[in-house]
This record gives structure tokens, sequence and C-alpha cells, in this order.
């Protein structure tokens, strides 16, 4: 079984049933409850991570992805994503409207399509690697962070296979094959730049 920390997905839905619940609580109870709150609490020495080594002894061995399948809440109805959705596009306009109100020549947004995500995909890769850089200032490069997003561009392209139109398919592998040569040509100049011996410093040579 792998170490790796898990985390557990909450559904959203079963706050306001549990809020209903505490308030119905008798005032005694929510006495009780308040007295153990303003208890001092022992300080804690931070986050820590603790593996399970008693389940791991003595569960078998699972599948990777069939925990976290398990702990998923149930998925919503469609009537719940509907209002969802139309409570989401309701907050959004809202907030629309008041930025225009504030900025007058501001046209409407775009909606949002598959080549928009393809672009913020490609815009936070090439920012990880130093693109955008004001000139007469060193580049800030994350090379760890762009290959991950790297590495997203190719789940999604992995993904969508067989589900996008011709030109949708045809920017999604050109802006990966660019990104990808950008990663190469950065990573060689770490390389180069890391096997070049040190530089005494000026007037010791």
């Amino acid at each position: 079984m792998s170490d790796t920390p898990k985390f557990t997905v909450i559904d959203r839905r079963k706050f306001k049933a549990e809020d209903e619940e505490e308030n119905k609580q008798p005032a005694s109870e929510q006495g009780t409850v308040s007295e153990a709150a303003s208890k001092p609490v022992a300080p804690s020495a931070g986050p820590q991570l603790v593996p399970n080594e008693g389940r791991r002894k003595t569960e078998p061995e699972q599948a990777p992805g069939a925990e976290m399948e398990q702990e998923l809440p149930p998925a919503p109805t469609a009537e719940e994503s509907q209002q969802q959705k139309t409570a989401y596009d309701a907050s959004s306009q809202r907030l629309e409207d008041m930025i225009r109100a504030q900025n007058p020549a501001m046209g409407p947004q775009p909606p949002m399509g598959f080549d928009q995500v393809v672009q913020q995909f490609y815009m936070t890769a090439m920012i990880q690697m130093g693109a955008g850089t004001q000139e007469g200032q060193r580049p800030r490069v994350d090379i760890l962070g762009a290959r991950t997003t790297i590495d997203l561009l190719g789940v999604l392209a992995e993904k969508t296979r067989g589900n996008l139109t011709e030109a949708e398919d045809r920017t999604l592998q050109a802006v990966l094959f660019e990104v990808r040569m950008a990663f190469l040509e950065l990573t060689s100049m770490i390389t180069l730049q890391s096997m070049q011996p040190p530089q005494p410093p000026p007037g010791k040579r």
C-alpha cells in the first residue's frame, strides 16, 4: 500500500443539514460544548503526516484509486447540478456587471471554450519557463512547475482523444509540441551550465 497521504472529499450538501441539527441541540448540551471549546488546548508542533503502519499490515493491497472511489460522496442529481449552474451563472453575471460599471470601455468577456483551456496551460508553462521576463531582469524559471503543466497538457490530450474537432485537436497538438520543445531547450541549457567548471573570482587567476 502506498505511503501517500490520503484526503477526503467532503459532500458540501451535508453542511446545511448538520448546521440545522446543531441549532436544535438543547441549551444544556450547547453550554457543555461551549465550555469544552473554551478550555485551553495544548500547543501543536505543526501538521504531521502519520503513516498508517497498522493498517498496512492487516489490510490487503488495493488497486490505486480504489480507496479514493470508496470515499467519494454520491454524485449530485441532475436537478442539483442544474440549480448550482444557474446560481453560478447569475453570480458570475453580477460580478461582470460590477466590473463593467467601473470600466465602461471594457466589452463583454468571450465565452469560455476548449481553446481558452489550452491557451491557459500554454501561458502558464511558458511563464514558468521564464517567458515574459522584462528586459534587463534575470528570468525566474520554475522548471518542475513547467514540467507538471506540460504533463497536464499531455493528460488533456490523452483524455480528449477522439472527442475534439479537427481544429481543436490541431491546436492542442501544436501547443503541446511547442511547450515540450521549449522545455527540451531549457533543460539542455541548464545541463550545460551545470557541467561548466566554476569560474575563479576576478583578480585571482
